[in-house]
């Protein structure tokens, strides 16, 4: 969603770099290209207006001026402001001493509260809890069906007495009674010993004094502990007047912003937290039950400016990743073992759990350069692959070498690909491969030099290797080298570098007892394979 700022700013930092000293009118121009980017990002102009000004006065002052690098001073205020701008520090639900915990949504109609309720429970499940969804929402069409349904693939009870508007009543009548079945929820959860209850409310196209007036209601009945304000991030400067207006009505304790996936601008709902001074605490990023996360100021201002966010990466990998299934991975590289197909087909499995690549890759620093070529990235190429590999017999996917033609055919013919497909998969894993092995054998990436206490890093994990002698002025050229290797020898039995050449040793061949062998250095035992 924030791709175009995160260009912008991108772009106006790297005109910074490279100078050792910053004057006031470089300054100046730095702060309006930043006012420019977020005035074009929908930001909202009194936070667009303070913002720049707080940049100004701290880049003017001794902060930039005394640094050795001004330009990476400059960047460290921004991103500083900006983790002010999206609420400072992390904020996380705040639970019930005495369950249940009341957890009440609110927010304009196509929102994605219903979704959002969904998301959360499967969150709050997966972390330990019994959360248990109401659906107070009577008002729009089929909307207790959808949270019914929201709810089935959550894996969470739903309380629904009231079957609401099934589409045949305007919405401007109110249907039934939804403060009373908020109200029978509560007591519900508490009946059944569910220790969070979320309650589903009405929306409205646009804020209305009906809509308040029922959300305030229900505040009133249910005495939540958390009024989360559900936000759509892609519709524009709208968003601060719908959120200062909810706060005045309804009184919420949080934010969440939903469809942040989307390609609008979306900088006014970065404003939502500066104008109310109520904190984003999530985030939801997709359709996925799992396209959901904690808001991060921190975080999100690091993506912004494209400096990533490895920390969210890390967490989602460790939510999905089998621990015992790495701990056998990593055993087998230590070990010397070869990295299969087999294996490579488990790791892609993992991979996809973590879910959209394209999304995953964006969380790394720097890769906001190579947007166009995440954005080309085919998503199905990685189905694809791993259709190849199930197409293999277990005999293949352990010794890729014995794919012949014909069995490659018959693979491509199973996975419903090309030979050529099954060609380029083949060597891209037998690359793989040879970095696997490179790995085991120096403890790191080739190209880098073994890391002391890894794994592998020799030829046998925990083995003592005998030091080893450098060879001073050793030649390339295998003509100066074998010459080199001749002279060596000659020395070790008795001879000079000058020695005649006219045997493998330049001296003439010896016999036998003409050799002193306790004069050579030679392994242990050696002299009796020479004693015959």
């Amino acid at each position: 969603m924030f791709n175009s700022l995160s260009d912008r700013l991108t772009a106006t930092f790297k005109n910074l770099r490279g100078r050792g000293r910053l004057s006031e009118a470089d300054i100046d121009a730095t702060v309006r290209e930043i006012r420019r980017a977020l005035l074009d990002a929908d930001v909202a102009v009194p936070v667009v207006r303070e913002f720049t000004s707080a940049i100004r006065e701290r880049a003017l002052g001794a902060e930039v001026s005394g640094a050795l690098n001004p330009a990476q001073q400059v960047v460290k205020i921004v991103n500083e402001e900006l983790v002010e701008i999206l609420g400072g520090a992390t904020r996380t639900l705040v639970l019930a001493k005495v369950p249940p915990t009341v957890i009440m949504l609110a927010g304009l109609q196509g929102a994605g509260k219903t979704t959002l309720a969904g998301k959360l429970a499967h969150a709050l499940k997966a972390q330990g809890h019994t959360p248990v969804l109401v659906a107070a929402d009577l008002q729009r069409p089929n909307a207790v069906t959808q949270l019914s349904v929201v709810a089935e693939r959550a894996g969470v009870p739903v309380f629904a007495p009231h079957p609401g508007n099934q589409g045949a009543v305007d919405l401007d009548v109110v249907i039934g009674d939804p403060v009373g079945v908020a109200r029978d929820g509560v007591a519900f959860a508490r009946d059944k010993q569910h220790d969070v209850v979320i309650v589903d409310t009405a929306g409205r196209l646009g804020v209305d004094a009906v809509l308040m007036q029922q959300a305030a209601d229900i505040r009133a009945a249910i005495n939540p502990d958390e009024v989360l304000f559900v936000i759509d991030a892609m519709i524009g400067q709208d968003a601060v007047a719908t959120a200062s207006a909810f706060l005045e009505g309804v009184d919420f304790t949080g934010v969440v912003l939903s469809k942040l996936d989307g390609d609008a601008r979306g900088g006014a709902a970065l404003s939502v937290a500066k104008v109310t001074g109520r904190p984003i605490m999530f985030a939801s990023t997709g359709e996925k039950l799992t396209d959901f996360e904690v808001f991060h100021p921190d975080r999100m201002a690091g993506r912004i400016l494209d400096m990533g966010d490895v920390l969210t990466l890390i967490e989602q990998a460790e939510r999905t990743f089998d621990a015992e299934q790495a701990e056998k991975m990593a055993a087998k590289v230590a070990s010397g073992q070869d990295f299969s197909l087999a294996d490579f087909l488990v790791q892609m499995q993992q991979m996809k759990k973590l879910g959209s690549m394209k999304k995953m890759l964006g969380m790394l620093p720097g890769m906001g350069q190579m947007r166009e070529q995440l954005e080309n990235f085919d998503e199905r190429e990685v189905d694809r692959i791993e259709a190849v590999i199930q197409s293999m017999t277990p005999a293949e996917r352990e010794n890729p070498k014995i794919i012949n033609g014909s069995r490659r055919a018959r693979i491509a013919r199973g996975s419903g690909t090309t030979t050529t497909a099954v060609n380029q998969l083949l060597e891209r894993f037998e690359g793989a491969q040879k970095m696997m092995r490179q790995m085991a054998k120096g403890g790191g990436v080739p190209g880098m030099p073994p890391m002391p206490g890894m794994p592998g890093a020799g030829k046998r994990a925990g083995a003592r290797q005998a030091p080893q002698k450098k060879v001073k002025g050793k030649s390339g050229n295998p003509a100066k080298r074998a010459q080199q290797e001749r002279e060596l020898l000659s020395k070790a039995l008795g001879g000079g570098p000058s020695a005649p050449a006219g045997s493998a040793f330049g001296v003439g061949t010896p016999k036998k007892d003409d050799v002193d062998l306790s004069k050579l250095q030679l392994p242990e035992g050696f002299d009796k394979l020479l004693g015959g």
